[in-house]
Order: C-alpha cells, then sequence, then structure tokens
C-alpha cells in the first residue's frame, strides 16, 4: 500500500540525508520526495510518499519521531487529507492537430498551456497523482519530449469530519 507521511524538520544542514538514511537501511524505495520551508523559516516540511505493510510504516514513522531534530511526524494517509502534485510536460507540436488535441486535452484536466512557440509547448498540470499522470500518459503520443514532477505534497483537512471533494 502506499503511504504519504508528513515531517516536520528543523530546517538545517543534513536533516535530509539523515530521513532519507533511515528509508535507505530498511530497504525502503521513496516513491515521490519533496521538501520545503514552513511558514517557519526555521523549519522544514518533507512530504514522502513511499510503499509497505502498515506495521512497517508505522516503525518507521516511529522512528523518525525518535529523531532530535524532527519535530512531528504525520501518516496523512490515515486522515482525511489534500494531495497534488506538479507536472510540466513540454510537447513538440506546431500550430496544427496536434497542438489543438494537446490544448484540448489539457482543457479537459484542468492544466493549462505555460509557454508557447512555434514549434511546441510546455503544459502544467496540478492535481491528483492519477490525475496528472493520466493526462501525461494522454499526451504521450502527440509528442512528448520532457515531463517533470514536482513530487507530492499533502496537508491534512482543516476538518477531519469533512468530506469535501479534492482529497483522501
Amino acid at each position: 500500500m502506499r503511504h504519504t507521511l508528513s515531517i516536520l524538520v528543523e530546517n538545517r544542514f543534513g536533516e535530509l540525508s539523515r530521513i532519507v538514511g533511515l528509508f535507505s537501511a530498511r530497504g525502503f524505495n521513496i516513491e515521490s520526495l519533496s521538501v520545503a520551508e514552513s511558514m517557519e523559516p526555521d523549519v522544514s516540511r518533507v512530504t514522502l510518499v513511499t510503499t509497505g505493510n502498515e506495521h512497517a510504516i508505522e516503525q518507521i514513522a516511529r522512528q523518525l519521531d525518535k529523531q532530535v531534530r524532527v519535530l512531528v511526524v504525520e501518516q496523512v494517509t490515515e486522515v482525511k487529507h489534500v494531495e497534488r502534485e506538479l507536472m510540466l510536460i513540454k510537447l513538440r507540436a506546431d500550430s496544427g492537430e496536434q497542438r489543438h488535441k494537446a490544448l484540448s486535452l489539457a482543457l479537459l484536466f484542468g492544466a493549462r498551456a505555460v509557454d508557447l512557440s512555434a514549434d511546441g509547448l510546455i503544459i502544467e498540470a496540478t492535481g491528483e497523482w492519477e490525475q496528472v499522470n493520466a493526462l501525461g500518459e494522454m499526451l504521450k503520443p502527440l509528442g512528448v519530449v520532457e515531463i517533470v514532477r514536482s513530487g507530492r505534497v499533502a496537508m491534512s483537512k482543516v476538518s477531519r469530519e469533512s468530506s469535501e471533494s479534492g482529497g483522501q
């Protein structure tokens, strides 16, 4: 099963390496990793996606929580939350039918063109992993040159009883 962890750490040199090392030492692959400063400049949020059984992930979360500079570990998978991923897709598509198809697909998925030139375009898609992945797959036959993904970010909902759409 896929698990998403949200980890608040002190924003210090080497913290990310220690977290990744903990997963690596236990033979867990990290599918997605996103790190950025939080509201406080001395605290960073690490959003990490991995796969494994419940017990093993729980053990890693407890070990992370014991780290000196780890402030909070939340298994976001277990609570109502919102997840998003950013994907940039570069296509070789002149101003003809291919470009029209690509722009129509982008519109259908709520994505948008962020760069247009005579021989290509870049589309920006933001959404749940499955959604941006589906768009990427549908655009491949239209001349995809490159795909860049941000990795997931996740946040628990304001009201955990909320059943609003847009999340898990």
